[in-house]
């Protein structure tokens, strides 16, 4: 028989879409049913050929197909329960919303709403007066602005005031972040010119003012968000970027990264700086995010003096970095919680950044005794202590205080593996996110929540099960 030969008792397309559309449970449009049935016999000719393996019979083949077609069915983008104990998890979508701005994307999503029309005079009006007055009235800026992320609101400051012209910024803050995205890189883009100043570890005043001549447009601060340079280092404050700037009639431009409006170090973590505080320093305009330590959707805040503002606001590239009307409803009640001082009770990312350690010790326990009871023999479920991290380039040294749930594997009653357990986790119906350490599946209960303990205890036991 020559080496084709097996792969020809696979049946034809169109038989094996006749035999899975005959099959018992949901019924399939043909043209699903025959992408999945071409999937499916191209990975068998692949195993036959290369591997030798046995063709199959049409029964399980039909089956195959319909498990195909079910998961082209399935929605790419979906929820998982992060087991992790990484509150801003950048691949995870960042900062769950709150309740509120979920209610809020709901109610816009049902029909139509006022996103650019004034009710007050019936005329065109502006997306953005639904957040600047909030984004105001929480930081004393006299005037903001809402892109689609930080990056886009850098692009856009520095392309509307300073394009062709200098950009003094420190050498130790020419930061990269997640995606490659790089400081440099958006200065060239936008057409600025970079002017380093200082070294890696240690830049001095002086450095700043031996940079600015005339054709500097501004001194630009980037906040290190996930990375600490630490020992022997000084940098500019800035309190001394204002005053050097006045000086040379130039602004001073803040990239915060995070955009914390609470102070977290009231709760025992190392020092953010905050929106307002920056802005009370006289930084002429700040950058930073919406979704991470902030707690609200995507979006890049721009905030600062009324004149900058009005020339962003006039930048045509505004138009391509604007957002849509669900980041505006969900960030408007994000803010409005600021507002009311609910924030750290409503904002799922404040909850979970300030709970005590004394609250994650009875969370892990009741899991620890959910868990044992349906897993039997197969592991020891056990508590230990461990650490959380805040994740999202935010506060990259700290580490926070937690209780982790141990799984640790009995191989006399279970053929599983740490390594294979995990990937049953995050391949199943709910999918779950853990991590592996000393050869046990570590569970956080800091990012567990509440109404994901039944769905998480679940999808451990079909794990064990499969």
């Amino acid at each position: 028989m020559s080496e084709a030969g097996p792969a020809r008792q696979l049946p034809a397309v169109h038989e094996l879409v006749k035999k899975a559309a005959a099959g018992r449970g949901r019924s399939y449009p043909p043209g699903l049913l025959t992408a999945a049935a071409r999937q499916v016999l191209a990975a068998w000719r692949q195993a036959i050929l290369e591997r030798g393996e046995k063709p199959p019979g049409i029964e399980r083949l039909a089956r195959e197909v319909r498990q195909a077609a079910d998961a082209r069915l399935r929605p790419s983008l979906r929820p998982v329960i992060n087991a992790t104990g990484v509150v801003l998890h950048t691949n995870l979508g960042r900062a769950p919303l709150s309740a509120g701005a979920r209610a809020a994307i709901d109610r816009v999503a049902r029909g139509y709403c006022n996103l650019e029309f004034d009710l007050e005079d019936g005329k065109r009006g502006s997306r953005y007066i639904h957040v600047e007055h909030l984004l105001t009235a929480l930081t004393g800026a006299e005037a903001a602005l809402v892109v689609n992320n930080n990056a886009a609101a850098v692009l856009l400051v520095l392309d509307s005031l300073a394009r062709g012209r200098e950009v003094v910024i420190s050498r130790g803050e020419m930061v990269e972040i997640g995606d490659s995205f790089r400081i440099p890189d958006v200065l060239a883009r936008s057409g600025a010119i970079l002017k380093e100043v200082g070294t890696t570890n240690k830049t001095h005043p002086g450095d700043y003012e031996r940079a600015i001549g005339p054709d500097t447009a501004m001194l630009l601060k980037v906040h290190p968000s996930n990375y600490r340079i630490l020992g022997f280092t000084s940098q500019v404050s800035n309190d001394e970027l204002v005053s050097l700037a006045a000086g040379h009639q130039v602004i001073v431009v803040e990239d915060l990264g995070s955009g914390a409006l609470v102070d977290l170090s009231r709760y025992g973590m190392g020092p953010e700086p905050t929106v307002q505080a920056s802005l009370g320093a006289g930084v002429d305009i700040i950058t930073c995010s919406g979704d991470k330590l902030l707690g609200g959707p995507q979006a890049g805040l721009i905030l600062g003096r009324a004149g900058l503002l009005r020339t962003l606001k006039e930048n045509q590239l505004l138009r391509a970095l604007r957002v849509d009307k669900f980041t505006l409803a969900a960030l408007e009640a994000t803010l409005q919680a600021y507002l009311r001082e609910e924030a750290e009770q409503a904002l799922p990312v404040l909850r979970m950044l300030t709970v005590t350690p004394a609250r994650l010790e009875r969370q892990a326990a009741e899991l620890q005794k959910l868990l044992a009871g349906r897993l039997g023999a197969a592991c020891t479920v056990a508590n230990r202590k461990g650490v959380s991290r805040v994740g999202g380039g935010a506060l990259p040294l700290e580490e926070l205080p937690t209780t982790l749930v141990e799984l640790r594997l009995h191989p006399e009653h279970t053929r599983l593996s740490v390594v294979a357990l995990a990937e049953r986790l995050r391949r199943g119906d709910t999918p779950v996110l853990v991590h592996i350490q000393e050869d046990c599946v570590l569970l956080d209960p800091r990012t567990i929540g509440d109404d994901e303990v039944g769905p998480l205890l679940e999808a451990v036991v079909a794990a064990f099960k499969e």
